[in-house]
């Protein structure tokens, strides 16, 4: 790369902070940097077809690098010019991790070694057609098994017949239950691990064909737990152990410590960890409880949760407990920082800012002509402009207001519910920390989808 000469290509308006970065991005790698500036103003609306005519290539270069949001079949450029072009990223502050500067080798998040139960709460209660559904939202979302809660006191008598039902659908299941008769015909219809087992039943769920997830009597009796793991060695019986995780407030530390005791004291046997009980009875956000508990289990070897999705603020936690069981791998597989590695846990807020800078809008300020609107959100205000005027200010409402004052034709209806639009999600990127771009949605890590904004409008440094 040393010594290579390659061309930038921008439009007007983002003309000087190219410059400044190309510049960085020289001296840091080596490469001999030369931008061409087109006479269009906003380069993110370049398309193939108009630079064919438009662009000049004045001396010789290696490559020419475009705008990311350029449209159009590069191999017309490349048979005018006799040279090569790419689309760089659609941010021009993206281009020193475009030339690696910052950027790694792709991590491949795609190995994991905890297992994912996703319980089916209350199942005797739904609908069979409600326990498909919500049977494949968990395996959409990454749930290796799919556990059918029953009711305590109860005996269902479709047991057998909806798991079936799953089974035939390609599921694996569980059931949940300490009733004989929900268990064993569960079992019978292809369940292949059955929640739980201790004193209380062990006598006939040994006998099962089936895994089962040895309990204690009472969450701070490993001695019990112990009583349970002998009997059923002796039985040549099939099990995991869960020691049980405790709320936080009735016994949170006390309870994660036995599992670093159960981990010392059976060593080789295999561990399930419930976190429903701190995910759906903690109200915080629980992506990052979720990251926690895998890193957890990661580090004791404990291959197999248990949890939910009954409580609105763990409504996605199987979908990011499947996300943080893969980091989590690959930090401890690899001794890595889980940082720097995937953002997709990071939804509130954004892993990085980037700011034009209060001299960059100055000047972006007093170069526009046009009437159409630039949206900028940083250092705690909104920023407007256009050739009428620049406008910042915290309140989305009277910034508006100055703005519709000061416009030399009234909004239409359409321009006045794209601007409202816009200004609303700035606000909303300030309020959280989050990094905010026109005509693009913020970015909510796992839960955003791939699909591109469709307004015609870009942001004025997307170059």
């Amino acid at each position: 790369m040393t010594g290579e000469r390659i061309l930038f290509v921008t439009g007007r308006f983002a003309e000087e902070p190219l410059r400044k970065v190309v510049s960085q991005l020289a001296m840091q790698t080596g490469i001999i940097a030369d931008v061409a500036v087109t006479k269009i103003s906003v380069a993110a609306l370049l398309h193939v077809d108009w630079l064919v005519g438009q662009l000049q290539i004045d001396e010789p270069v290696d490559r020419v690098i475009l705008p990311g949001w350029c449209q159009g079949e590069l191999a017309k450029l490349e048979s005018r010019f006799g040279v090569s072009f790419e689309l760089g990223p659609k941010d021009l502050f993206d281009l020193p991790g475009h030339f690696g500067s910052e950027q790694k080798e792709p991590v491949d998040l795609s190995q994991y070694s905890i297992e994912i139960l996703a319980e089916i709460n209350h199942a005797p209660r739904m609908t069979d057609e409600e326990i498909v559904a919500l049977a494949e939202h968990y395996r959409s979302s990454g749930a290796d098994l799919i556990d059918l809660g029953c009711i305590p006191g109860e005996s269902w008598s479709r047991a057998g017949e909806v798991t079936k039902q799953l089974v035939d659908r390609g599921f694996r299941v569980s059931i949940d239950s300490f009733d004989r008769d929900e268990v064993e015909a569960a079992v019978g219809a292809g369940a292949e691990l059955v929640l739980s087992c201790n004193q209380s039943n062990i006598d006939w769920a040994a006998q099962l064909d089936a895994e089962l997830v040895a309990i204690p009597e009472a969450p701070f009796s490993l001695e019990s737990l112990e009583l349970t793991v002998q009997k059923l060695t002796e039985c040549g019986a099939r099990f995991r152990i869960d020691p049980i995780l405790e709320p936080i407030g009735f016994g949170f530390a006390a309870s994660l410590g036995r599992y670093f005791e159960a981990r010392k004291r059976w060593p080789d046997f295999d561990i399930m960890m419930g976190i429903g009980n701190l995910t759906e009875l903690t109200e915080v956000d629980s992506a990052g409880m979720n990251f926690l508990l895998a890193g957890i289990c990661e580090e004791l070897g404990i291959r197999s949760v248990l949890t939910t999705e009954v409580i609105n603020w763990a409504r996605s936690s199987v979908r990011e407990f499947d996300l943080a069981r893969r980091l989590t791998r690959h930090s401890v597989q690899n001794r890595a920082l889980p940082k720097h590695v995937d953002s997709k846990l990071v939804a509130l807020r954004d892993s990085k800012l980037r700011e034009q800078g209060e001299a960059a809008l100055d000047t972006l300020a007093g170069q526009i002509t046009d009437p159409n609107y630039r949206i900028f959100a940083e250092r705690g205000n909104i920023h407007v402009m256009n050739r009428d005027g620049y406008w910042r200010g915290t309140d989305p409402f009277e910034l508006f207001q100055r703005v519709r004052e000061n416009a030399e034709k009234p909004l239409s209806e359409g321009h006045t519910f794209y601007l409202g639009y816009e200004v609303c999600k700035a606000a909303t990127a300030l309020r959280l920390g989050k990094h905010y771009v026109q005509d693009e949605e913020l970015d909510w890590g796992f839960l955003s989808d791939d699909r591109e904004s469709q307004a015609s409008g870009r942001h004025s440094t997307e170059y």
